[in-house]
């Protein structure tokens, strides 16, 4: 890219979904005089006897938690979708509807309520990707699912209702646009070349190591060519697999490792306990064969300038295209340079 590319307004593009999104580089110098948010105090002890997850507590629903050690799931107390429903279509003209089923699931991720991934232990974090592979392949077995998410609010910035460490899983009879959008594209690219698409990409940007942020023997770390929110990042395995339930022990340590050395970085660039949306993309779980998908976990952090200012997804972005202002090549020699012990530890 010349250097035009890195100063000045330009569109890129979108190899998942086709779509394009809006850099603007020279508006880094932009004075903010809008919004600050309030930094939420941080330390938290081990146990809360008023957290619903916390092991031992009543819920809100009247369940109690076991008294767990290890990561725990449980039915989601409070839904978005349901078991069991009515088959219906709707049409009627213009309008149009269906009804929609699924299972939804809360991970806790620790019994301790003061942990987050990046200051867990790394085999702690890898009893959470074995939790994951484990709902995965459990709920991906049902017949009335389709398909399952991962994921992971951090933070009450990013609307989580409570700070214990946790994800959710969402399971459902139909398969979300978003990955529909993704299974487009990967399928286009593999039947023309018979190759992994995000397997390609990869061995460029490992080419140019402008935006690899961290790597291991299985696993990259970077900020995509396209990203949209600030400091997104994408975390993408060396190996071309469909689904996290085809990880090997060697590759769930691996996953593991580089889940909480980039999550340090995260915390440890303003200093902070570090808000994002986190979630896995694999291909559907309908019984179908997807040779073309290429599983991947993507960071959405919302900071832009500091712990107190965040990127506001409005105007422009939400009427038009999304835009951004740092470019990925600024955002990924950010990360990378930071150090990989957490600033609590230093």
């Amino acid at each position: 890219m010349s250097e035009d590319f890195n100063t000045r307004p330009h569109r890129r593009y979108n190899i998942l979904t086709g779509e394009w999104i809006l850099v603007s580089p020279h508006r880094t110098k932009r004075p903010w005089q809008g919004r600050l948010e309030k930094v939420v105090g941080e330390e938290r002890p081990s146990y809360d006897p008023d957290c619903f997850l916390c092991p031992g507590n009543i819920r809100a629903s009247g369940e109690k938690n076991p008294d767990y050690k290890d990561p725990y799931t449980f039915v989601n107390d409070f839904s978005a979708l349901l078991p069991e429903g009515l088959e219906e279509e709707f049409n009627d003209g213009l309008l149009k509807a269906s009804s929609e089923t699924g299972i939804c699931r809360v991970v806790c991720f620790s019994p301790d309520h003061s942990l987050t991934l990046p200051v867990m232990e790394t085999q702690d974090i890898v009893k959470v990707i074995q939790k994951w592979k484990q709902e995965y392949e459990d709920l991906g077995s049902r017949s009335e699912i389709n398909h399952v998410m991962i994921f992971e609010n951090k933070g009450d910035m990013m609307g989580c209702s409570n700070p214990h460490p946790h994800g959710q899983i969402w399971s459902q009879l139909s398969i979300p646009v978003e990955v529909q959008k993704k299974t487009e594209h990967q399928r286009k690219y593999w039947d023309r070349n018979k190759r992994s698409l995000l397997g390609d990409y990869l061995d460029q940007e490992l080419e140019k190591n402008e935006r690899i942020v961290l790597k291991n023997d299985h696993f990259v770390a970077l900020v995509p060519y396209w990203a949209v929110w600030p400091y997104e990042t994408m975390i993408v395995p060396r190996r071309q697999m469909q689904h996290i339930g085809q990880l090997t022990s060697e590759e769930e340590e691996a996953y593991a490792e580089i889940l909480k050395q980039l999550t340090i970085r995260y915390d440890n660039l303003f200093q902070t306990s570090f808000p994002y949306s986190s979630g896995i993309h694999q291909q559907p779980t309908n019984g179908q064969e997807y040779p073309e998908w290429h599983f991947h976990m993507s960071f959405y952090p919302p900071l832009l300038r500091s712990k107190t200012v965040k990127k506001f997804m409005v105007g422009y972005e939400l009427f038009a295209s999304p835009q951004r202002d740092i470019t990925a090549e600024q955002a990924a020699e950010t990360l990378r340079e930071l150090t990989d012990v957490h600033y609590t530890k230093e």
